[in-house]
């Protein structure tokens, strides 16, 4: 696998040498195409008397003139594309060094009420969502989030083998994400489902066939008044019979054609999307069953979805008078384009909402696969039923930069519960953080940011940072026990990873330490496992009374007037506090 910063560096170079490229021939381009219209007036000027000329040369001009405005249209398209790829690649940069506040924060999939992405940061500004999403489509982003935050550990196997395949694939990956941004659709995929399933068809019986017998009706007419055989008038007349028929069609096509008219974006983006996925050959069985989703019609599904595209291309042209009104007035063009699209709808209205959902998931897939890419020193979790649930060596958290990480041993096995104290600021809640999105990793098959380990899958329950509720009059006492009460009945239908920060602390401190005692006492004897951090010691006799209970600590030290951490997790019962030199330090007291 390439160094991520290699990669990325070395494609800058190469798109930003591109885009020079291209935009070289966009100039060309302009100028020929510029030259090439004014040699069409100048033809038109000299051989305006001399009909073979003029009709030979005119025509020449003209398709010169439109293959250089469809050369400058595709450079156009190309030097988008680029330009995306470029800034993909810029952005990974940052990224590497962890400066990502650019970035979408997904900060509307944060639940305070969720069984944990509330408390370890999921969500927000600086969160693992914010560091992790390359999603590109809305239905993307609400994948990854729901990946996150199912909290279920089925086929993690299967999920890491998926991510490591699509880490390999760097090039496909922000192919997929630069086609996917070079369209912005203007309505979810829900309402787009919607609107297809509700839709009343308004070309019905005989008028599915009339558009093409009234247009043999107009060759009919076209050559008797060719050949004299009928008054000019004839053809006007049948001109406007052509316009009353679609004119009583005229509100409703209208209706038909504005709805359509806003997914069509949605239909070109996901055929492109599609047609990569369809003709790229994937080994995970993860993949290949989600591509498998694109296989089940008789033809290609981006080719069907092309279909659809050009029909609502086609509908589109009523809104030019120079089509619309001979189109519809001698092909009834109207009535021939909204069937084709209501048939395409009929036929394949049930299958949209699968095709949009594999989009979705490889969107979601890609950020994973990037999020590994990116972290070649990362391990995959060993997958094991023993008696552990966590054996890992240079744990660390994800969102540190490389420089200022310090890593950690950790084991802890099923049934057991640590007691975690330490001074202020010496690094226990991100410890409990850092196990906590370790197992959140796991779970979605992503690899960790550890040197290696193995795992035992399990769900994650935390208790961290509790919100209390002036719209529902609750303190913040009661919302700590609502949130105790709510673990306390979910370790009863699942087994859970118990993480807890410094429990009860909004009553007083004789209060606060019974019940902290007798809530661990609890979990230990259902044979909970967990770990809780806290300033209050006392919870660290519970290891004499249950053998199930370890202790552990963060230390700090004071060192000629300096307040240090090493942020190392040590075996033992903290001794050393800190909160009065730091008020003294301060200037508090």
């Amino acid at each position: 696998m390439s160094d991520p910063k290699s990669f990325y560096s070395q494609n800058v170079r190469q798109y930003r040498e591109q885009i020079k490229a291209v935009l070289k021939k966009l100039r060309l381009l302009g100028f020929l195409r510029l030259l090439s219209f004014m040699a069409c007036i100048g033809v038109v000027y000299q051989f305006w008397s001399e009909h073979l000329l003029l009709g030979i040369s005119l025509p020449i001009g003209l398709l010169l003139f439109l293959f250089l405005i469809l050369k400058y249209k595709d450079q156009r398209i190309l030097k988008h594309k680029l330009d995306k790829l470029l800034d993909i690649n810029e952005k990974e940069l940052k990224v590497l060094d962890k400066q990502f506040d650019f970035l979408d924060t997904g900060l509307q999939f944060n639940d305070p009420l969720h069984e944990f992405s509330h408390d370890i940061d999921l969500f927000g500004d600086r969160s693992f969502f914010q560091y992790s999403n390359r999603s590109v489509t809305a239905e993307g982003r609400v994948k990854l989030a729901d990946i996150y935050t199912n909290n279920t550990h089925e086929n993690i196997q299967a999920k890491q083998q998926a991510i490591k395949e699509l880490a390999s694939m760097p090039v496909w990956r922000q192919e997929f994400s630069a086609i996917a941004a070079l369209v912005r659709t203007e309505l979810p995929n829900g309402v787009i489902q919607n609107r297809l399933r509700s839709h009343k068809p308004i070309v019905k019986g005989v008028f599915r066939s009339l558009p093409l017998i009234f247009s043999m009706g107009s060759i009919a007419i076209f050559l008797l008044a060719a050949f004299g055989v009928i008054s000019g008038n004839i053809v006007m007349y049948w001109l406007l019979v052509g316009l009353a028929i679609t004119g009583s069609f005229f509100k409703r096509i209208s209706i038909l054609s504005n709805s359509l008219g806003s997914v069509q974006d949605s239909f070109r983006q996901y055929q492109h999307l599609i047609s990569l996925i369809e003709n790229t050959t994937f080994h995970a069985s993860l993949l290949k069953e989600k591509q498998q989703d694109l296989f089940g019609e008789a033809d290609f599904t981006s080719r069907i979805l092309k279909k659809f595209a050009k029909a609502l291309d086609a509908l589109e042209q009523r809104n030019n008078l120079l089509v619309a009104v001979p189109g519809n007035g001698f092909l009834l063009l109207d009535l021939h384009n909204t069937y084709k699209a209501e048939k395409w709808i009929a036929q394949h209205k049930d299958s949209v909402e699968k095709w949009f959902d594999v989009v979705s998931f490889f969107d979601a897939y890609n950020s994973l696969g990037n999020f590994a890419f990116n972290h070649p020193s990362y391990s995959y979790p060993e997958i094991s039923e023993g008696p552990m649930v966590i054996r890992a060596e240079g744990l660390g958290h994800p969102l540190i930069k490389e420089q200022n990480l310090v890593s950690n041993s950790f084991d802890i096995d099923k049934g057991q519960f640590f007691v975690i104290t330490g001074a202020n600021m010496a690094g226990k809640s991100t410890f409990l953080r850092t196990v906590s999105l370790y197992i959140m990793m796991a779970n979605s098959g992503l690899p960790v940011c550890a040197k290696n380990s193995s795992y035992s899958p399990i769900k994650l329950i935390t208790s961290m940072r509790t919100i209390d509720s002036l719209a529902e009059d609750a303190s913040y006492f009661y919302a700590e026990l609502k949130r105790l009460k709510y673990i306390v009945d979910k370790v009863k239908e699942d087994r859970y990873f118990i993480v807890l920060d410094e429990i009860l602390k909004g009553t007083n401190s004789k209060d606060k330490e019974i019940g902290s005692k007798k809530f661990i006492q609890r979990l230990t004897i259902s044979e909970s496992t967990g770990i809780i951090a806290t300033h209050d010691l006392s919870l660290c006799e519970l290891s004499r009374e249950y053998s199930q209970v370890k202790n552990y600590f963060f230390e700090a030290f004071i060192e000629e007037g300096n307040l240090n951490f090493d942020y190392t997790l040590k075996e033992g019962k903290c001794e050393n506090m800190n909160a009065f030199f730091l008020l003294q330090s301060m200037g508090i007291i």
